[in-house]
């Protein structure tokens, strides 16, 4: 009978390590692009798809505000390990963004510890940016990465909001059709937003709109208003050949860039600008 009780017990123990490992957060990692010092481990890591970082520039200069995919990953001395000096940690990082094509935009390190900053290009007109904090004579570091990059449009209209604000406003703005870069080529990932275009043209079947298309002041402008006038276009021949929009109903304009509705010179402001905009006629 004794042994009959203590089965129970010895099969609750045995269990145990595998429902602690069931419920283990997910390891910690270096960013893909950069490992960790040598002795150093990982004790926070957050990764964001998309967020902000103020970037420092140097003395009496205003940060740098970058958003996009996002890291902060701290570092830690091992335990009885010798330690980097806090100008050893943070150049070899920027020294690599160098050696990739990037630059060393700030550095204020000493014995104590410190910052410096760096940016590299990573393809499609991005930006890289790296900012490495050193405390503690080097004894914990962190790297705060932001990735350049437009959010990704989660929350869109439904069909009966975007037909109630072009009845009440007379326009809406759509920033989540999009096309290939520098082309009118429409991405695959726009299909949800035409699809609420066309169905609140149906929930408002006397309904006419103008659509304009926008983009932000990179290039030409003469470019960018024939760029704007082919986007603009696509979309109508979406609406009418795969939503079922009767073309009478659809008109076009192109504005190019002679309309921004933010800041050209960063690229959030940019990605702003880059946009559909319904107008009820």
């Amino acid at each position: 009978m004794r042994f009959a009780r203590l089965i129970p017990v010895l099969v609750a123990v045995l269990l145990l390590p595998a429902a602690a490992r069931a419920q283990d957060p997910p390891p910690k990692k270096d960013h893909p692009r950069f490992s960790g010092m040598p002795n150093y481990t990982i004790s926070n890591h957050d990764e964001q798809d998309f967020g902000p970082a103020d970037f420092e520039m140097g003395p009496g200069k205003e940060q740098k505000h970058v958003e996009g995919h996002y890291w902060k990953i701290n570092y830690d001395i091992g335990e009885g390990l010798k330690k980097a000096g806090p100008l050893q940690i943070g150049r070899n990082y920027t020294a690599l963004l160098v050696a990739k094509g990037g630059k060393k935009i700030f550095e204020g390190l000493d014995a104590g510890g410190g910052t410096t900053t760096g940016s590299m290009p990573i393809g499609n007109g991005r930006t890289l940016w790296l900012q490495v904090d050193v405390a503690n004579s080097g004894e914990l570091y962190a790297l705060t990465i932001v990735e350049e990059g437009e959010l990704k449009q989660d929350v869109e209209f439904t069909a009966g909001d975007l037909a109630e604000a072009l009845k009440s406003k007379g326009s809406a703005t759509i920033n989540n059709i999009l096309f290939e870069t520098g082309k009118a080529t429409i991405q695959p990932e726009s299909a949800s937003a035409l699809k609420v275009i066309a169905d609140a043209l149906k929930v408002e079947p006397t309904l006419k709109i103008e659509i304009q298309g926008h983009t932000d002041k990179v290039g030409i402008s003469s470019a960018n208003l024939r760029l704007s006038q082919d986007r603009a276009a696509a979309v109508k021949t979406y609406l009418v050949k795969t939503g079922g929009i009767d073309a009478a109903r659809l008109t076009t304009a192109g504005l190019g860039d002679t309309m921004p509705i933010g800041d050209n010179n960063t690229e959030e402001g940019r990605a702003q600008n880059r946009r559909v905009e319904l107008v009820r006629k």
